[in-house]
């Protein structure tokens, strides 16, 4: 027997507008979430790095959401659309990945989203399943729906085009397939993030065409910046907080992030309730609260979530300790004065003797080996801005050493 759809008023609201920035269309969707009627929650996944952020939790939770309320979540893991590479928002055409790549990416990706997602429950799809047995008569009828002019309304195609950068052809098909999902599992509702919305919308269009009933769609936002409060929250830019990342690791990160963004990481990322948030922010806003302490308790929740409490408290802990009380480990610490300004991390650890080598550097620092203020840094052309301020560099478990600027570089 399938579980009972539940139609609470306050949780169809919470579920229409926590971490939403639009839904198309928001009336007919919450008549059908009212109906008590089942829907199909469509997400499609491009395996495309092994790992999940707290930016692909975004979208799980929200899946989350729909499960808790009795409806079937179908996930579908695009290992043919990953081949191609979804464009958006991208400057450039995509590397293209292996099949055996994509499948490797593609378990970690289920391993990790059952820490947000009752996988027990959820229809899980590979889209090489119907797009492994097209042949070249069906691309082309299927290509016959949709119209060049329509592709490059696109901002992204459209930039690249005043641009003159190149766009290939099977760069524009990708919303044809991603339109194409939504037919072969009959998605009643997708959801995605707002750099999503052409692509979603021709689902809608493509299910139209093909006299079928339109899905209703769920755009998520705002986007979640990373940890740098600028850019999308990104492998590639260094700037994320990873789901399976160790306690210390995620709250080292969450107290990096710029108070600026803070807020939208309570909405986006925890469950603590909006009116909460609201109240933690004016009392900020007003002086009654250090903003440090609003975001202790976010690098908590957020630990809690993925983890445990048990865990937060001895990261939170270990926080303290080590940048509040500055209760290092003396017996390992080394102060050094080192020449100031911009510097390379790999020339750092050369001169700081962390490293015999830049070679050995530049391994430290891809192995994950190097943290600098408790942050593991794997960019190996990271740089730091070294002055007055001390900044703590760890190699591994037990070298520390504190460096501070006795002289700047002229740029």
């Amino acid at each position: 027997m399938s579980a009972k759809v539940i139609t609470h008023p306050e949780k169809i609201e919470s579920l229409l507008t926590r971490r939403v920035a639009e839904v198309v269309v928001e009336e007919h969707l919450r008549q059908r979430l009212m109906s008590g009627k089942k829907l199909r929650i469509k997400l499609g996944v491009d395996p495309t790095a092994p790992d999940l952020h707290l930016g692909h939790a975004v979208a799980l939770k929200k899946l989350r959401e729909f499960q808790e309320l009795g409806h079937q979540v179908v996930l579908i893991i695009g290992d043919y659309t990953t081949r191609v590479g979804d464009p958006s928002g991208k400057s450039k055409t995509r590397p293209m990945l292996s099949a055996e790549q994509i499948e490797a990416n593609a378990k970690t990706y289920l391993d990790q989203a059952g820490k947000i997602l009752d996988l027990s429950k959820i229809e899980v799809r590979r889209n090489g399943e119907w797009f492994s047995k097209m042949d070249f008569n069906d691309v082309i009828m299927l290509a016959a729906k949709f119209t060049v002019a329509r592709m490059i309304e696109r901002d992204d195609f459209a930039k690249r085009l005043r641009e003159g950068t190149d766009i290939h052809l099977h760069e524009i098909m990708y919303p044809m397939m991603q339109a194409y999902d939504s037919i072969m599992v009959e998605a009643d509702v997708e959801i995605g993030g707002t750099d999503q919305k052409f692509n979603i919308l021709a689902g809608r269009d493509l299910q139209r065409k093909m006299d079928k009933p339109e899905q209703d769609a769920m755009f998520l936002g705002p986007t979640l910046v990373g940890t740098d409060g600028v850019n999308k929250m990104s492998k590639s830019l260094g700037n994320y907080i990873g789901i399976s990342e160790a306690p210390e690791q995620m709250y080292g990160k969450a107290m990096s992030i710029p108070d600026a963004v803070m807020w939208d990481y309570f909405k986006l990322t925890t469950d603590v309730p909006m009116q909460e948030v609201a109240e933690m922010k004016t009392a900020c806003e007003r002086g009654e609260m250090n903003p440090r302490d609003a975001k202790a308790r976010l690098a908590r929740e957020i630990i809690i979530l993925y983890h445990s409490a048990a865990e937060a408290d001895a990261a939170e802990d270990g926080f303290r300790r080590l940048f509040q009380k500055k209760e290092l480990p003396s017996q390992y610490v080394i102060a050094l004065t080192v020449v100031g300004g911009e510097r390379s991390l790999i020339e750092i650890l050369v001169e700081t003797k962390l490293a015999a080598s830049k070679s050995e550097a530049r391994r430290l620092i891809e192995q994950g080996g190097v943290k600098v203020d408790g942050q593991v840094v794997k960019d190996p052309v990271a740089k730091l801005t070294v002055g007055s301020k001390k900044i703590l560099i760890q190699k591994g478990k037990r070298h520390f050493t504190s460096i501070t600027g006795k002289s700047f570089i002229q740029k």
